[in-house]
């Protein structure tokens, strides 16, 4: 994968990652890293710490999470957007081996030197989608489709 990216601060929140050459649509961009850990140590190591609504975790499967806090590069600084340019794809890996699937950040478009890489977090919460935290996951896209917050719809609910 050729850079053709970079961190900078951004209007959406905190630093963003912008292209510094024109990417094509369904080109993969970058691969998100960060240190493997299990649910259980990522549970034990940030499970006290209140929510502040930013994030640096990313669920790989349902044994493994990448810690972007540790290791991390590039991709953690990529902003939600209820309309984005980019999507999270996975990757499992041909061994069968969980820890060596991969999550890669992909175009869906084209995309034009300057402009900010977004994609879905597709954040979904077991507890109810109160004021509070739709609140604290606050989305700032500034899209016109945006739906106000990085929560997805719990499942077999209708959009108002």
């Amino acid at each position: 994968m050729p850079k053709k990216i970079e961190a900078r601060r951004s209007a959406i929140h905190g630093n963003g990652v912008f292209a510094t050459e024109a990417i094509a649509k369904g080109e993969r961009v970058v691969r998100y890293k960060g240190k493997l850990r299990t649910h259980e140590e990522v549970d034990g190591e940030y499970g006290e710490e209140p929510e502040t609504g930013h994030t640096f975790l990313f669920t790989l499967n349902d044994k493994y999470v990448i810690d972007a806090n540790i290791d991390g590069n590039v991709a953690r600084w990529i902003n939600h957007s209820c309309d984005p340019n980019c999507e999270a794809v996975y990757e499992e890996s041909d061994s069968g081996k969980k820890r060596k699937d991969r999550i890669y950040i992909e175009a869906m478009r084209d995309i034009a030197a300057g402009e900010e890489l977004t994609y879905n977090y597709g954040i979904v919460l077991s507890e109810p989608h109160t004021e509070a935290n739709k609140k604290l996951w606050a989305c700032r896209c500034g899209s016109p489709r945006c739906t106000g917050t990085m929560l997805q719809p719990k499942k077999g609910k209708k959009k108002a």
